[in-house]
């Protein structure tokens, strides 16, 4: 997928009039996109449409206009969007209770190197973390990651002819699996795959 320039972004005013519409259509497109592993952990797969939403959000709040804050958001976004090889996804601990999630972030550590995905019965490939910082410490890991799964020629063209997909997380803590995933989620990252 190409990476996103200053010219696939709206004004702050044009993106304002149009929010609206845009929001409703990228809500829509993230449902696909979405898989909850478990009772607590779930992956928003990232793509080029999820992330220049995210960027345009990012400059609304932050009232960026100028041409070199534009750019740093877009240097900070930008490789979150696959790679044509790969997927790319948020990965998060979702729990609302705040004394629950302590106990859990503490108790989940290294989880985020144990999240995987497999391609109809071949090995699971397994998430490379956090590339940009570490966001675990020896006594926590964090309730957000950014992951990518590196998949080989043959599994990616595999998934364009239609192979089933599973996703899951084998933590010595944390055991659950998709397999597979609805088929509207494995035609929406297939998708991300040239």
């Amino acid at each position: 997928m190409n990476k996103l320039t200053r010219n696939d972004l709206y004004s702050l005013e044009d993106y304002a009039e149009n929010r609206a519409d845009i929001r409703a259509q990228v809500l829509a497109h993230k449902k696909n996109r979405k898989i909850h592993i478990g009772p607590v952990a779930t992956l928003y797969f990232e793509d080029r449409r999820t992330i220049q939403y995210q960027i345009q959000e990012m400059l609304r709040i932050e009232r960026i206009f100028e041409p070199d804050g534009i750019q740093e958001e877009l240097e900070a976004y930008n490789p979150l969007i696959p790679d044509g090889c790969n997927f790319k996804a948020t990965f998060m601990i979702e729990e609302a209770d705040v004394d629950r999630r302590r106990e859990l972030l503490a108790q989940l550590i290294g989880i985020e190197d144990r999240v995987w995905v497999r391609v109809d019965g071949n090995e699971p490939v397994f998430a490379v973390a956090d590339e940009d910082l570490d966001r675990a410490t020896a006594e926590k890991t964090s309730s957000v990651h950014f992951l990518r799964f590196e998949l080989n020629d043959a599994m990616a063209e595999a998934l364009r002819q239609g192979a089933s997909l599973g996703i899951g997380i084998d933590h010595h803590r944390y055991s659950h699996e998709v397999e597979p995933v609805a088929e509207s989620v494995r035609k929406a990252l297939a998708a991300d795959l040239d």
